[in-house]
C-alpha cells in the first residue's frame, strides 16, 4: 500500500493536539466540522459538466487557459488554500510524490490553483521544488464558478484580528474568501470526468482515485 495522505494530514492535526493552546485547536476543529455539515452537494459542479474556459496565472510568468490544459487530452486540477498554508505545505509535495510521476508518464498535466497573488503564491513551488504548475485564480473567480469557495466564521476572523494575522494582506486580495480543497480532472472538451470537494481542509483527495480516472479516460481514447 502506497503513502497515505490522510495519514499524513492525521499527523499534523495530532502534533497540532500535542502543541496548541486549546482554545485554539478547538476553533479549527469546529470551523472545520461546521463547514463540513454546511456543505452542500447540490451548489458545486458536478460530473459531466462543461467548464467554460476560464484563464489563469502560472507564478512562474504567463497565462493560461482550461482549453490550453486539454489541448492534447485529459488534465488534472488540484485547488488549495495559499502557500504557506500548513496542510497545503503536506498535500502538494504528496502530489508530486505520488500522482505528478504517473501523470508525467500519460502526458497529463497538473496544475494546483490557489486565488493567492502570483508573486506569494510562488513560494510553495520554490520551498517544495514542485515540478507540476503552481497557478493564480484571482478573485477566486473560477472557485466561485466550481461553487466551492466559503467565509470563515466570526470567531475566527476575531482570532486573526486578536493574532494580528492580515488574511487579505496575506493573500494579497481584498477578501477572507477561501477556497475548499477540490480535486479535478477534465477531458479534452472541458467536461468535469472526476470532481472530488473537501470542506474540511485536513481532509484532501488521494492520488489513487484520481490516477483512476485520468487511466480511465486516456485508455479510452487510445481505444
Amino acid at each position: 500500500m502506497g503513502e497515505s495522505l490522510r495519514e499524513l494530514l492525521g499527523e499534523l492535526h495530532a502534533e497540532r493536539v500535542r502543541t496548541w493552546p486549546p482554545e485554539d485547536l478547538e476553533l479549527n476543529i469546529r470551523q472545520r466540522r461546521e463547514l463540513v455539515e454546511a456543505f452542500d452537494p447540490s451548489k458545486i459542479m458536478k460530473l459531466g459538466d462543461h467548464l467554460d474556459n476560464f484563464e489563469f496565472i502560472d507564478v512562474k510568468g504567463g497565462n493560461f487557459t482550461l482549453g490550453d490544459l486539454v489541448k492534447s487530452g485529459a488534465a488534472v486540477l488540484i485547488i488549495f488554500r495559499w502557500a504557506t498554508c500548513p496542510s497545503c505545505n503536506v498535500a502538494l509535495p504528496y502530489y508530486q510524490r505520488n500522482l505528478w510521476p504517473r501523470l508525467r508518464e500519460l502526458g497529463v498535466p497538473l496544475v494546483a490553483v490557489s486565488q493567492q497573488v502570483p508573486e506569494k503564491l510562488i513560494e510553495i513551488q520554490t520551498c517544495h521544488g514542485l515540478e507540476f504548475t503552481v497557478a493564480s485564480d484571482p478573485g477566486n473567480r473560477f472557485s466561485n464558478y466550481l461553487g466551492v469557495t466559503f467565509s470563515s466564521n466570526e470567531d475566527v476572523h476575531k482570532w486573526l484580528a486578536a493574532k494580528e494575522i492580515d488574511l487579505p494582506g496575506l493573500l494579497g486580495t481584498n477578501s477572507t474568501d477561501l477556497p475548499q480543497t477540490t480535486a479535478l480532472v477534465l477531458d479534452e472538451d472541458r467536461n468535469i470526468r472526476f470532481i472530488d470537494v473537501q470542506p474540511d481542509w485536513l481532509i484532501r483527495t488521494e492520488a489513487e482515485p484520481i490516477i483512476d480516472a485520468v487511466t480511465a479516460l486516456t485508455v479510452g481514447a487510445s481505444a
